[in-house]
């Protein structure tokens, strides 16, 4: 299940979906990159491992480069990490943006666990219809590969506003 909007003012977002996998595994691969690199970015782009860098602690970096597949375009991400509860919470704050993430795992028994995300501050490009939906494909992907590694269907999704 993914949601979006609602959000109480006009640079915040607020996205939820619920994923078939305890929460133990969806919070790590959050935080590993031989993980990230399966699903960081929309459909369309690339994390190689090897542009993936991640210290999950309180000051801690968290940096990848996303490569457009159609044009070889490179997206560089540095964030650092504000506040890190394994596994319930992942925050941080995006160096070039300034925009907040807080990212919350609540586990709905042993094997499904919901994810808020809550985006902060968020630059007038990203609230683009296109570029929303783009974050909302990395969830789908997010979800395929969840299946893989548990061996069951993507969680179906579902849109509310």
């Amino acid at each position: 299940m993914a949601e979006h909007g609602g959000a109480p003012a006009s640079d915040e977002l607020r996205f939820r979906r619920v994923f078939d996998a305890p929460r133990e595994l969806v919070f790590r691969c959050m935080i590993d990159p031989d993980h990230l690199t399966h699903f960081w970015g929309p459909r369309g782009v690339r994390t190689p491992r090897d542009r993936i860098s991640v210290d999950a602690r309180p000051g801690g970096v968290f940096e990848t480069v996303m490569v457009n597949e159609s044009d070889g375009g490179e997206y560089a991400t540095r964030a650092v990490y504000d506040e890190v509860r394994e596994p319930e919470l992942l925050a941080w704050t995006e160096s070039h943006s300034g925009m907040q993430v807080t990212t919350q795992f609540i586990a709905l028994g042993p094997d499904r666990t919901e994810v808020r995300i809550h985006q902060r501050y968020v630059p007038e490009a990203f609230l683009l219809p296109e570029v929303q939906a783009g974050f909302l494909s990395s969830l789908d992907r997010f979800a395929e590969h969840l299946a893989r590694l548990t061996g069951s269907a993507p969680t179906p999704k579902e849109e509310t506003p």
